[in-house]
């Protein structure tokens, strides 16, 4: 079943949902215009229907490999890599000086999520590279800038992020790679690590490595690392790649999924390295590219929920089985109601999940347009919800397209199993969704609640103003927003933020569903009558959007339950 990039979609969010007018507005964005925009989501989607998407299953079945020190990657991959680089997809974001297009985010988030749909496994190789330039044009001198921006920007070498050690997972400040001054201006940089997306490939003239290490006047915990850019080769004089850096591939990761993306262990013996940004402070740099990479990943969960619904909705609208109680119908197994209800949820959480995951990205953009601190504050705020949430979604999604399925769906040859082991790592790399919870719950709430009771103020002043035409949906988002604001009021009063983390799960996820059904009633508000987007309003907010009660009642009780488990009760 061939893959088709709802680029309609896309364009509906953009113009109801999300404001990119507001975007496009701009001094910075102005050239952005809808003719443009239409033009490059067209683009993009030919990319990842024809080039892109014939590789999904080839690097499945022929992953990456590790051959004599030098990764082989799987078949394919390095023509689809080079029409994604020479289409200039890599740099879409990317600031006009350094050569990139210097488009919004908004359509940056939209183009990298059909990749995903398309062929995850290589998607993230360009999306590692863009939270890459996005760090070193805030935080990198000029110099760095002038020699490395221009070669990743055209997508002739590729860029990492390394954090992760042995010993040093989500608690970073426990790394122990070092970087000992050479007096040049250069650094030996020292250490492992591991979980490395992309750490080498076959087809860039060369790699860049950003890497966290501490200086030997470095603090413990996370003051005082600081972040370093090791290049596989070094330049030379021009520019070019030059000698060999002393680092290499140790081993590659054999995994659940992406098995087309090469995950490695990563040596390094006193590479030569160069300080990114300020001494001590490059756990704030190596932040500009996580907080990129965190809304890119959540728009892979997304991009993969919306390949595993096609592939799903496919096979439903084909396959026959049983009777059905639709007089005169097909037969097909899309007739039944569970089936139905599997579907509908797909498609009901996916477009909640986009819609969060684009307005976080406007957001963005508004504060890079305008330098106004309440967007910072709205991106920030969003940022946790867009990855956890995307990435919760393509989990659940990709786990009932092979539901749909049945038994076919536990057969490989069908490709439906791929995209629930394929999605399965989004929800774990980029900071684990429990941390983007707990970030949620304590950092995001910094400002008294400043952020979260803004958006809560907008979604019930639309829901108040959508009382007169949709009454019967208007009310329950209404509704939904008073006990979430509840529920903030309740966190705020906790200052013991381990009261809070007991139940950060489940108020970030009841509050991405009440932000779902905001946005479904204003894509509702849209349509003159009972339309298909008022039907899927109706299924969302009937539906899921009364799950929040109970998140919101899990997330206000507190840690004296859960430590009131013995470690004995937890073995009983």
């Amino acid at each position: 079943m061939p893959y088709r990039a709802p680029v309609d979609e896309y364009r509906f969010l953009f113009d109801h949902i999300v404001g990119l007018s507001h975007v496009v507005d701009t001094d910075r964005f102005a050239e952005a215009t809808p003719d443009m925009t239409a033009a490059i989501l067209s683009e993009a989607a030919r990319l990842c229907e024809e080039v892109l998407y014939p590789l999904q299953r080839s690097g499945d079945l022929h992953p990456a490999k590790l051959e004599n020190g030098v990764v082989r990657t799987s078949p394919g991959y390095a023509d689809g890599y080079r029409a994604i680089a020479d289409g200039g997809w890599v740099s879409i974001s990317a600031h006009p000086d350094h050569g990139g297009m210097g488009l919004p985010m908004t359509v940056t988030t939209a183009v990298n999520e059909m990749m995903s749909s398309a062929c995850l496994s290589l998607q993230l190789n360009p999306l590692m590279t863009q939270g890459q330039i996005e760090a070193l044009e805030h935080h990198a001198s000029d110099h760095l800038k002038a020699t490395y921006l221009p070669k990743l920007v055209s997508g002739a070498w590729a860029g990492t992020m390394n954090l992760t050690e042995p010993q040093a997972g989500s608690d970073v400040g426990a790394l122990r790679s070092k970087a000992e001054p050479m007096g040049d201006g250069t650094y030996a940089v020292t250490g492992q690590k591991i979980y490395i997306s992309w750490g080498d490939n076959d087809f860039t003239e060369n790699v860049c490595h950003l890497v966290l290490a501490r200086l030997p006047d470095g603090v413990p915990g996370t003051k005082g690392i600081s972040l370093f850019l090791v290049p596989k080769f070094i330049p030379d004089e021009n520019g070019a790649p030059g000698k060999q850096n002393s680092l290499k591939v140790v081993s590659l990761e054999h995994k659940m999924g992406l098995h087309g993306s090469p995950t490695a262990v990563m040596q390094y013996d006193g590479a030569i390295g160069w300080l990114v940004g300020e001494a001590h402070d490059g756990m704030r740099a190596m932040f500009t590219m996580m907080n990129n990479a965190r809304l890119g990943v959540g728009g892979q969960g997304i991009g993969v929920a919306e390949g595993a619904y096609q592939h799903a909705l496919a096979y439903a609208m084909d396959r026959k089985q049983g009777r059905t109680p639709v007089q005169g119908g097909s037969g097909s197994i899309i007739e039944h109601a569970d089936v139905r209800r599997m579907l509908a949820t797909m498609k009901a959480d996916i477009f909640a999940a986009r819609a969060i995951a684009l307005a976080c990205a406007q957001a963005i953009d508004m504060q890079t347009a305008t330098d106004k601190p309440h967007w910072a504050a709205r991106a920030a705020f969003l940022t946790p919800i867009a990855k956890a949430f995307g990435t919760d979604t393509g989990i659940a999604v990709a786990e009932m397209g092979v539901q749909v399925h049945g038994g076919m769906g536990f057969i490989e040859e069908t490709g439906a199993a791929q995209y629930s082991r394929d999605v399965r790592v989004t929800a774990i790399y980029e900071g684990t969704n429990g941390i983007q919870a707990m970030d949620l719950a304590a950092r995001k709430l910094m400002d008294g609640g400043e952020a979260a009771y803004a958006l809560l103020d907008e979604i019930e002043a639309q829901a108040e103003a959508a009382r007169a035409s949709l009454p019967e949906l208007a009310e329950p988002v209404w509704q939904a927003a008073e006990s979430l604001r509840e529920a903030v009021d309740w966190m705020l009063g906790h200052q013991d933020l381990n009261q809070r983390f007991a139940g950060a799960a489940p108020f970030l996820r009841g509050f991405a569903r009440v932000l779902g059904g905001h946005f479904h009633l204003k894509a509702a508000l849209t349509e003159a009558g009972d339309g298909p987007r008022t039907r899927v309003a109706r299924f969302y907010i009937t539906r899921l959007l009364p799950e929040h009660a109970g998140l919101l009642a899990h997330a206000t009780q507190g840690a004296t339950d859960l430590y009131a488990l013995t470690p004995e009760d937890f073995a009983a």
